[in-house]
């Protein structure tokens, strides 16, 4: 047993997780992995591959029971993000996103709310969670998106960018200021924006680096009127929701970062194993081994630090920030590393589309910039050693 199949085995997964797990893998195994050139080549939304996660189920396992659902561990959801990630990450952040936008209606939302907007979630609805504006991204106390109440409603005014899953979502949740609050940081609220409301567009799809089959919009709302019993707490409370909802999903973001550093490590273990220089496997050249080396051990140790933060949240822990935002900087930086030594690996063959190795690369990029930028994490840690 190698160093990475002894992590893997002292996750020691009850029966019930093990089955959804064996489940997840088949269904990758013969779904999404095999669509997953074609989307990179295409484009085109993979509703395949989320018809074959909601004929699981999968959505159903962060959702409480009362409410359509049949939650599990956090732990567990982070394993299927990275093995759906590890065959596609375009699949895998489609999926993670439907967490992001609807853990903080799960974890904030009032009964009435849970019970009216979740099972449609359950079912296999899509999510999405819309922040960043053109001069709102990693501060984003700048959002300009207005939220001005008028009797019953709540009229909406403003534009979002780079949202995941903004043209397709059910269910958007949206963080935007109160009128009347002059406070930039105190008048931040967060409410749910349903399918069909009239007002909403879809003003552009970004062409990207990498993750094509994952579309990424920009939103506009002109002056959409949202019931006020879909305003997510009190108004103000977005800051606070935003923040403790970042620690649940830049973990999320580290698992889909987790899953594409997999793929490209078995990429090099096998293409190590068959491909033949000089009369010797590739793998058995001193320098590839110390490569495998350093690599392994540097996906050891995020593989292990990811479990740790989700012990802490399976536990019900409420202080993990730091941890969640080391999680997040240490998996995409190995991820990215990570693919660009596959490339490295493969040689002339990584830089082309013969191999996965440069579509990897590609679709790691960005897993540096979501969710807070590395910097931006850098930052969080390094001034919590401030004196006070």
């Amino acid at each position: 047993m190698n160093l990475i199949e002894k992590v893997a085995a002292a996750r020691n997964w009850n029966d019930d997780e093990r089955q959804v797990l064996e489940q997840v893998q088949r269904m990758t195994d013969e779904v999404i992995a095999p669509n997953a050139e074609h989307i990179d080549e295409t484009g085109e939304f993979p509703w395949k591959n989320v018809e074959a996660i909601n004929a699981l189920g999968l959505n159903a396992i962060f959702v409480p029971e009362a409410f359509g659902g049949m939650p599990m561990s956090y732990k567990l959801y982070l394993e299927i993000v990275s093995i759906i990630s590890e065959a596609c990450a375009s699949t895998g952040i489609i999926y993670a996103t439907n967490y992001h936008g609807m853990k903080p209606l799960i974890d904030f939302g009032n009964d009435e709310q849970r019970a009216r907007l979740l099972p449609k979630i359950a079912e296999g609805g899509l999510g999405a969670l819309a922040i960043t504006e053109p001069t709102a991204g990693s501060d984003a106390t700048g959002m300009k998106t207005s939220f001005t109440e008028d009797g019953d409603d709540i009229v909406v005014k403003g534009s979002k960018v780079f949202i995941t899953n903004g043209d397709v979502a059910d269910r958007i949740l949206l963080f935007g200021k109160w009128a009347g609050i002059d406070d930039a940081r105190k008048a931040i609220s967060v409410l749910i924006l349903e399918k069909g409301m009239e007002g909403f567009s879809v003003i552009g799809k970004e062409k990207k680096m990498g993750h094509h089959g994952s579309s990424t919009c920009a939103l506009a709302f002109d002056n959409i009127r949202v019931p006020h019993a879909n305003l997510i707490g009190n108004p103000g409370d977005g800051l606070a929701i935003l923040l403790a909802s970042l620690n649940k999903s830049r973990p999320s973001i580290a698992a889909h970062a987790r899953g594409i550093a997999r793929a490209a490590f078995k990429d090099m273990v096998s293409y190590g194993n068959e491909r033949v220089q000089g009369g010797k496997k590739i793998i058995e050249f001193q320098g590839n081994q110390f490569t495998l080396a350093d690599l392994a051990g540097e996906l050891a140790m995020v593989e292990r630090w990811i479990d740790y933060v989700a012990d802490i949240v399976d536990g019900g822990g409420k202080d993990f920030g730091m941890e969640a935002s080391l999680a997040k900087l240490r998996a995409s930086d190995l991820a990215m590393k990570m693919t660009t030594e596959c490339v490295q690996f493969y040689g002339g063959y990584g830089y082309c589309r013969d191999y996965r190795a440069e579509r990897l690369m590609r679709d790691a990029k960005i897993t540096q910039i979501w969710e807070g930028t590395n910097q931006v994490h850098r930052q969080l840690i390094g001034r919590s050693f401030r004196e006070k």
